[in-house]
């Protein structure tokens, strides 16, 4: 089994390449350019266009269930014969929420907890984006386990980007 490894936009074309991955989720503000890397079909690319909050603001797009619904979808193709990057603009709060959100998914047998804190311990400026995690709770029934796993870590260290890491499938 393979893994999932999150980054900021900046260094997303670098992550593909290091990672040697096969598979691309995009999270980010639906006009914000993202060039696909050449070695990532687009079939195998994600882009999931939204802004980066938890309440409706106007003139901003929200995370939608859809959104979250599509991630669980585009994860559960996924190959896992090579690591899929997760990025959004800094690494820090929409690809964070999504790399916990596929774990969760792929694999059903991970403790919430347990993620939760393995995420933190890797990523220490993660800051999941809470609305996301909480359509991903519901929809995979997880009871607000999820939602209170990701509350228990806090807020990540202030930064203006994340430095990419890798999230296992399995602990």
């Amino acid at each position: 089994m393979s893994y999932l490894v999150v980054s900021s936009l900046a260094e997303m074309g670098t992550t593909v390449d290091t990672h040697s991955a096969s598979d691309l989720v995009t999270l980010i503000n639906a006009d914000t350019p993202v060039s696909r890397p050449m070695t990532i079909p687009v079939e195998r690319h994600l882009f999931l266009g939204f802004n980066d909050i938890v309440e409706p603001v106007e003139g901003m797009l929200p995370p939608q269930e859809s959104h979250v619904r599509d991630l669980i979808g585009f994860g559960s193709r996924w190959s896992r014969e090579k690591p899929l990057v997760v990025h959004c603009f800094a690494g820090i709060s929409r690809s964070t929420a999504a790399a916990y959100i596929l774990a969760m998914s792929i694999n059903p047998d991970l403790d919430e907890l347990a993620l939760a804190n393995e995420l933190r311990a890797r990523a220490p400026t993660a800051t999941p984006n809470a609305r996301l995690v909480g359509f991903a709770d519901t929809i995979l029934e997880r009871e607000g386990r999820m939602v209170e796993a990701i509350k228990s870590i806090g807020r990540g260290a202030d930064a203006f980007s994340g430095t990419p890491f890798i999230l296992p499938l399995k602990l």
